[in-house]
């Protein structure tokens, strides 16, 4: 693996060594990674990468066979989803999981509804709901209490990341933000991505589209058929770089697929 250029800081979570099967097919392959505080780290790499896995495995949906995870530089063993949360990380899926039947108050609070006595306290989750959207100044929406059906997917987008920072999140892992969005719906994403940064969160983004990579990340990292094969800040690359690491894994294999290439183009000539 390529070595970072020095950061900052001490990363607030780092992963070190992570291996994971399943079966017979290795997944994760000895992963190291670094997520700092203040800043979004642009997860990448090709369909198979191991993407998904490192995630779920730093969210606590399945447990990694060897390696560790430090959390402000400590060691601890996520397990569960509720330990995640309870560090401060929270997940937004491609799928939002969002009710679309409620509205956006009640999804915000959805399995973890305030109460007062024994009734729901609706005035304190509503205005908690509208404070958290004001802070990352989401302002497209009609009403909080419009049912999350009627909303765009860049609203959903928003609903779904303001849900997962109102709950003192110092983490936050977004899958794949901007699929299937519009011009303008993707850039309201972003825009919330810069938003949290700013507030000294860190980002990690899931994402295919280097345009939404490059627009936004500070760091990247690049994994290929589950190895981590670069991490650094984002200014040491440029777009096909990035590709041809997602692609070949690794600029020596980069060289030599090319020589081979040339070879074959020389033998062709003559």
């Amino acid at each position: 693996m390529v070595t970072a250029s020095p950061a900052a800081g001490e990363p607030l979570l780092k992963v070190r060594g992570l291996d994971k099967h399943f079966g017979a097919v290795q997944a994760l392959h000895g992963v190291d990674l670094d997520l700092y505080a203040g800043q979004v780290t642009a997860l990448s790499g090709d369909n198979g990468a191991g993407k998904s896995v490192l995630t779920k495995c730093i969210a606590g949906v399945i447990q990694p066979d060897h390696g560790q995870i430090f959390w402000e530089g400590r060691p601890v063993h996520i397990r569960t989803a509720r330990d995640a949360s309870q560090l401060g990380i929270e997940t937004v899926y491609q799928d939002l999981a969002l009710a679309d039947n409620l509205d956006i108050v009640q999804n915000m609070f959805l399995g973890r509804e305030l109460t007062r006595f024994i009734f729901l306290d609706e005035d304190t989750m509503e205005r908690k709901a509208a404070e958290t959207l004001a802070s990352l100044r989401v302002t497209t929406v009609r009403s909080i209490r419009q049912p999350v059906g009627s909303l765009s997917g860049g609203q959903r987008q928003s609903v779904a990341v303001a849900r997962a920072v109102m709950w003192n999140s110092k983490l936050v892992m977004l899958d794949e933000p901007t699929a299937a969005l519009g011009v303008v719906q993707t850039k309201q994403v972003l825009d919330l991505m810069r938003r949290l940064r700013d507030r000294g969160l860190a980002v990690m983004m899931i994402s295919h589209n280097l345009n939404d990579v490059f627009e936004v990340a500070d760091r990247i990292a690049v994994l290929h058929l589950g190895r981590m094969v670069v991490q650094d800040v984002i200014s040491a690359f440029d777009c096909q770089t990035v590709v041809e690491y997602m692609t070949f894994g690794g600029q020596k294999h980069v060289a030599a697929v090319r020589a081979s290439a040339e070879q074959v183009s020389d033998r062709g000539a003559s």
